[in-house]
């Protein structure tokens, strides 16, 4: 659809504000009334699904979802062309909004955290839209590094308070009986606090905001005033009424919030940037509602959600205005701008009504809540004497800077300047250039003004609307009357200050030049963006000074380093710690030291091999044996895959060994062999010693005494082990299928690097060519001097390792097999023929690509673990159906086979790849390799050919020069030269096949 796409997707959040404004018209909310959903989902974990909308998380869903659907319809307008990432912007955008309404409507404090972090998330994509800028790349992962980290705090609060006090649903918090008494109170209160100052930008984490206007002006008109930033507030409105009883809490918030009010609302004033201006603008009023709101009281709350609301609708409006004349004109450098006020008329009233009430100028909302919460602070009984006295003085000399710079800000917008101002005075340059702002651009911010304007001459439906969430979280005592937003109070001392603020504000943009000279060039508190760079370079380097005494380059190095720390940990908690009796047996069958005896012998001599293929068969008999003690120990199952995944690494060692030199060159000294002889010797030691302490350490019934009766009552199969991987502890299983999905596209992109590994499919086939017992052609020397030996054992080995594949697969579940081992047979099968036949065999046995195996076998394990959900159970429950076959009998069929089918798939597609990659990618680059230096060879006989035929030309005698020889005039009269450059007859060079152009470089 384009760009009006914006105007549908705005339809979204615009049905979700009107339905939550018809919960608070219809009287929903009266008298304590609120909507709950209640999904459990790991209730052990404190992970349920609660989702709360009450009056204050209605209040804020307002905000949320209204300037939501105001600002994509904005973007409308605002973005002239339509890439291909505007879409994935729009979804974005949505996607924030949803991410926003889930917070602030969560019950459950870690259901909230999930959300609180998935707008972070979304926030550094917004904010890197612009990707290709380091500027915009740089604001993003700022503000994802701060905002998380912040979370990550919150998340540490979250669990200390859970714990400490069992409350794990923001709904539980007022019904605790007492804070105060609690353990750990003040650290879980200051780690809560964490997340939500750092998301709200208060100081010192206030540098994130301003650095993230890179983001486009519809983003910062959302997130940055209306939606994410207010998810901080609206923590500190959930938990102020309760919380506040604790001294921590406002010794935290308010001074933190107070000077991150003065403060950036000076470094407002010194901006140039009409967006910057509005940022630390932003950062400064956050700030203001943050000190009034942690205040805790109704009075408070009262007048921190009225700040809260006026600050969505006046601050919203002036970045959408900001974002049009940028749009427009092309610049938002106030040294650019002159006399836009006479050429947009409509803006320029919008921007000062908005304006207006940023500064607490009546008769507009923006005065109603700053005047209530100057009452507030005056009669607060939370906050006597100094506190009180110190906290006005903040928001009067707070307020004064923000009518400055609420001027500064009109001035540098819209007025017309001096000749001697850097514009040019006049009408500037880029306005009298700039294009018409259409009704998209403004009408949005034409809603909010409206609003502005609406409910500042009459604020009666929004004072009911928070009066909802007052009389449920502080009920009035009875004769107690209550408060309310109102335009007129009468003559009190809150209106004085306000003509003082206003008076203050006039006089400081009046003496601006004076202003001007009071700002430092250097902060006076330092630079929080330098402090914030020096943090990670002091990190960056730790970790690599960390990293280079660690990781020094050498593989032995690593693992010795690895080895040691397994030596020394463990063996100091055994000692240090409570030991038990240890009993041990050496063996219950004397096979059982007979396997060790030759495990013992094998690793042995494996150190001692040169030969790296032996080494690997030595390593190899290891597994092999141990496979055997499984199978003494009456695990069938974990022997016959032992065994199978023994074989299939020997191949694969195979593979890749055929690559290197046979023997090893580098001989280690005696010193180095003692060395790591003693090492091995101590991890085999500690890890017997700790396995043996761990073993008799435990006082529980095993669970596994239990796992064959729900394996069969469950899962209704008589193999526990192959029961386990697929129903009882399938999600591990889906997992450990994933990772290996990951695995086998890695090999193959390690192999094939920038080119596609896909290829055409078709249907497989098992054809007599010739006199050939396999399938592939004889064309070259090399297949027709194979052994024919092989060619049959392959032949009659292939279809009956299918046999015992398909076998292992459906017996899988009540006898040794599965998904797994099947799965293993088969590519065994297949890399049999591989073997015999090379690349072109096995082309021929398995003409399908590996990626569509390995996709095809994720997508059946996901469909088995994710239908039953569809019939109203749990994920991956278990069915089965019983039915009887001619000649057969009764058979029973469980649904689990569905995704043991997935896992079999997984397997051959992981074996599939490697033999194509490590295997038949490698034989072609080689067979390459080998062709363009026959070629190279030939090419260069020929040239040598041709200059001897030059130089011992028939008839010529020696001595003196002949023509066309040595020197001598050739009978065209050109020049003779000791060779030919172009002979007619010579060979053309031989076109450059994948591996010459991608390797062109490495030949060089």
């Amino acid at each position: 659809m384009g760009r009006p796409a914006f105007g549908v997707l705005a339809l979204v959040p615009a049905a979700g504000f009107l339905w939550v404004l018809s919960l608070f018209l219809d009287g929903t909310f009266r008298d304590d009334g609120e909507l709950n959903t209640n999904i459990e989902w790991m209730a052990a974990a404190h992970l349920n699904l609660d989702f709360r909308l009450d009056p204050l998380a209605g209040l804020f869903s307002l905000i949320v979802l209204g300037v939501g659907a105001l600002v994509l319809l904005y973007c409308w307008g605002y973005f002239d062309s339509n890439p291909r990432r505007l879409s994935i912007f729009g979804a974005e955008m949505v996607a924030f909004a949803m991410a926003m309404f889930g917070l602030v409507t969560s019950d459950n404090f870690l259901l909230m955290y999930v959300f609180w972090e998935i707008t972070s998330v979304l926030s550094f994509l917004l904010v890197g839209y612009y990707g290709e800028r380091a500027s915009s790349r740089r604001a993003a992962g700022q503000a994802l590094m701060v905002t998380v980290m912040g979370g990550l705090a919150m998340l540490v609060g979250i669990i200390l308070l859970g714990r400490q006090t069992g409350v794990w649903r923001l709904s539980e918090i007022g019904e605790f009986a007492d804070f105060t008494t609690t353990p750990h109170i003040t650290a879980a209160i200051v780690l809560i606090l964490a997340g939500a100052l750092t998301k709200s930008a208060i100081a010192p984490f206030h540098f994130w905001l301003p650095g993230a206007m890179a983001a486009p002006t519809p983003v910062s008109a959302y997130l940055h005033s209306a939606a994410m930033v207010k998810a901080g507030i609206y923590l500190i409105a959930r938990l102020a009424p309760d919380f506040n009883v604790v001294n921590t809490w406002h010794l935290v918030v308010i001074p933190l919030a107070l000077l991150t009010m003065i403060m950036t609302g000076w470094m407002a004033l010194r901006q140039k940037d009409l967006k910057l201006i509005l940022a630390y603008g932003t950062v400064s009023q956050l700030g203001f509602i943050a000190a009034v709101m942690a205040i805790g009281s109704r009075e408070a709350m009262m007048a921190g959600l009225a700040l809260t609301f006026s600050h969505s609708l006046f601050k919203a409006t002036l970045f959408m205005i900001v974002g049009a004349i940028d749009h427009t004109a092309g610049t938002r450098d106030i040294r650019k701008l002159s006399g836009l006020g006479r050429r947009q008329p409509l803006l320029t009233v919008l921007a000062v009504l908005s304006a207006a009430s940023m500064a607490g100028v009546p008769p507009l909302f923006g005065f109603i809540a700053k005047e209530s919460s100057l009452e507030s602070v005056l009669h607060e009984p939370l906050l006597v004497g100094m506190p009180r006295n110190l906290m006005m003085v903040g928001l009067v000399v707070g307020s004064v800077l923000t009518m400055a710079y609420a001027l500064y800000f009109l001035y540098g917008a819209f007025a017309v300047k001096p000749l001697d101002h850097p514009s040019g005075g006049g009408t500037s340059e880029a306005v009298e250039q700039m294009h018409p702002i259409r009704l998209k651009l403004w009408a949005a911010p034409f809603v909010l003004t409206v609003l502005t304007v609406l409910l500042g001459l009459w604020p009666a439906p929004l004072d009911a609307a928070i009066g909802f969430h007052l009389d449920a979280i502080a009920p009035l005592a009875p004769g107690e009357e209550a408060g309310h937003l109102a335009l007129w109070h009468g003559f009190t001392l809150p209106l004085l200050l306000t003509v003082i603020i206003i008076l203050g504000g006039v006089i400081m943009h009046w003496r601006r030049d004076l202003v001007a000279k009071a700002q430092l060039e250097e902060p006076a508190l330092g630079s929080a963006d330098s402090a914030y760079d020096a943090i990670l370079d002091f990190f960056r380097r730790l970790s690599l000074r960390l990293t280079a005494s660690t990781q020094r380059g050498s593989l032995t190095g690593n693992l010795a380093i690895i080895f040691g720390v397994l030596i020394t940990l463990p063996i100091i908690v055994v000692v240090l710690g409570e030991r038990t009796d240890v009993r041990l047996m050496l063996w219950d069958t004397p096979w059982q030291a007979l396997a060790s005896v030759v495990i013992i012998i094998v690793a042995i001599a494996a150190t001692q091999m040169d030969n790296r293929l032996s080494a690997v068969i030595m390593v190899g008999i290891t597994g092999y044996s141990l496979a055997f003690i499984f199978a003494l120990h009456g695990a069938p199952d974990l022997a016959l895959t032992q065994t199978l995944v023994e074989t299939v690494l020997m191949v694969v060692f195979m593979l890749v060994l055929r690559k290197l030199p046979t023997s090893t060159e580098w001989k280690q000294s005696p010193k180095a062999k003692r060395l790591r002889a003693w090492l091995s010797i101590a991890v085999g030691l500690s890890v017997t010693i700790i396995v043996m302490f761990a073993i008799n350490a435990r006082t529980a019934e095993p669970i596994s005494r239990f796992m064959p009766d729900l394996a069969y009552e469950i899962g209704h199969g008589s193999n526990a082990v192959n029961v386990l991987l697929v129903d009882l502890r399938a999600w591990d299983t889906f997992g450990e299928i994933s990772v290996l999905v990951i695995a086998a596209t890695g090999v193959a992109s390690l192999i094939y690097r920038t080119r596609s590994f896909s290829r055409e499919s078709r249907r497989p086939t098992l054809r007599v060519t010739g006199r050939r017992w396999l399938a592939a052609g004889v064309e070259t020397e090399k297949q027709q001097n194979r052994s024919l030996m092989v060619d049959v054992a392959t032949r009659v080995l292939f279809p009956s390792m299918m046999v015992v594949s398909i076998y292992f697969f459906f017996a899988g579940h009540n006898a040794p097999g599965g998904g797994f081992a099947g799965g293993l047979v088969a590519a065994l099968a297949f890399t049999l023929r591989y073997i015999a036949g090379g690349r072109a065999e096995l082309e021929e046995a398995l003409p399908i690509d590996a990626g569509r195996i390995l996709g095809t076998g994720l997508l059946l394990s996901a469909a088995a673990a994710f239908w039953p959900m569809f019939l109203g159970r749990p994920p991956l429950s278990s069915d089965y159906w019983e039915f009887t076959l001619p000649l057969v009998g009764t058979v029973t069929v469980p649904s689990a086979l569905l995704f043991d089918a997935g896992v079999y798939l997984i397997v051959v597609g992981l074996i599939m790849h490697i033999l194509t990659s490590l295997g038949g990618q490698l034989d072609l680059e080689e067979e390459m390799r080998k062709q363009r230096a026959r070629d190279r060879a030939r090419s260069m006989a020929r040239a040598a050919e041709r200059r001897q035929k030059v130089r011992v030309a028939p008839g010529g005698a020696s001595g003196g020069p002949q023509p066309g020889v040595d020197g001598a005039a050739s009978p065209g009269g050109q020049p003779a030269g000791g060779e030919i450059p172009d002979a007619p007859d010579a060979d053309p060079k031989p076109e450059p096949g994948p591996t010459d152009i991608t390797r062109e470089g490495d030949e060089k």
